[in-house]
């Protein structure tokens, strides 16, 4: 999030290879946000099991004959997340073999987001052999939400950022509110596979599981004002930070609206709720590149002198 955001800055030169790491890892972010916008289309459409089979789609990889609507979002889930695979393939290919030129964190940061990508795909094929587990499901969607959020983290402390040294406990704020909601997401994620609004609505069934992620999202929305209240009365905050937090304000606000409407005309407007899903995943990126930098900006600024932040640490040893 904060690559589109950040000013231009005078910068030293960088090595290659982290300058077509950096580039990569935000493409393999668009990709995963998409994919799992795919992914929430695919459950709303019922096309959770329009492949009957996997990792093929009727025994083929382009299942032609039985194309449609469904199938297509099926299929097309299962391509994108299969590119972005062989993206953290590559990812993690690359850091390893140019790792003396790149922090020390790196490849090992690269090395766990394949990890998850391939434990996503694990979840991904016992998804349709375990016929939509609820549980499986839940899972599926809390990997990838995680897998985002690691390629953010990645991202952002690889984006060249010179801070102020004004953030004071932001990046706490910020870190709690990332924290309540991704739990949150994952309450909306048992809502979803469960089909609970559905049932709760049809015969009273599940409606505690409902009512669960209704009220649970007062401590995230809470979090998330107490950060754009407290960055509002910050001075000479960062623009970038300042931008971000602006950005997860109107994210927070667009994503209750849709919330309330997905709930009032239940759940029958599948582009509502394919939009729920999406913004809460781009508010819980926002709110992640912003405690990255906001931390970065803690921890590498000493008295008026910034810091790059791979040498930072050294100093403050020294």
């Amino acid at each position: 999030m904060s690559e589109f955001v950040l000013e231009q800055q005078t910068v030293a030169v960088e090595p290659q290879p982290k300058e077509r790491i950096r580039r990569l890892v935000w493409k393999m972010c668009i990709a995963t946000l998409i994919l799992m916008a795919i992914g929430s289309a695919t459950r709303v459409m019922n096309a959770g099991l329009a492949c009957p089979d996997w990792p093929l789609c009727y025994g083929e990889l382009v299942p032609t004959k039985q194309m449609n609507l469904q199938v297509f979002l099926e299929w097309f889930h299962r391509l994108d997340a299969a590119l972005i695979g062989v993206s953290a393939i590559a990812l993690s290919g690359i850091s390893w073999w140019y790792r003396r030129f790149l922090p020390g964190w790196l490849p090992w940061a690269a090395t766990f987001a394949l990890f998850l990508i391939v434990f996503q795909g694990i979840l991904g094929g016992l998804t349709v052999t375990q016929l939509l587990r609820f549980d499986i499901v839940t899972a599926h969607f809390g990997t990838a939400l995680l897998f985002f959020t690691t390629l953010l983290i990645i991202g952002t402390v690889l984006t060249p950022y010179q801070g102020t040294g004004n953030v004071g406990k932001l990046h706490w704020i910020g870190l709690v509110a990332s924290v309540l909601v991704y739990i949150q997401s994952l309450l909306g994620a048992v809502v979803g596979s469960r089909w609970a609004l559905h049932q709760c609505f049809g015969g009273y069934q599940l409606c505690g599981v409902m009512y669960t992620h209704i009220f649970g999202l007062v401590p995230p929305t809470v979090a998330t004002l107490a950060l754009v209240f407290v960055a509002w009365r910050t001075p000479a905050l960062h623009p970038a930070l300042r931008r971000l937090v602006n950005m997860a304000g109107a994210l927070l606000l667009l994503q209750l609206l849709i919330g309330v409407a997905t709930f009032r005309l239940h759940l029958q407007v599948e582009p509502l709720t394919v939009s729920h899903q999406a913004i809460g995943a781009t508010l819980l990126g926002t709110l992640v590149a912003f405690t990255v930098l906001a931390w970065r900006d803690s921890v590498t600024n000493y008295g008026n002198i910034s810091y790059p932040l791979d040498i930072a640490p050294s100093i403050k040893g020294s």
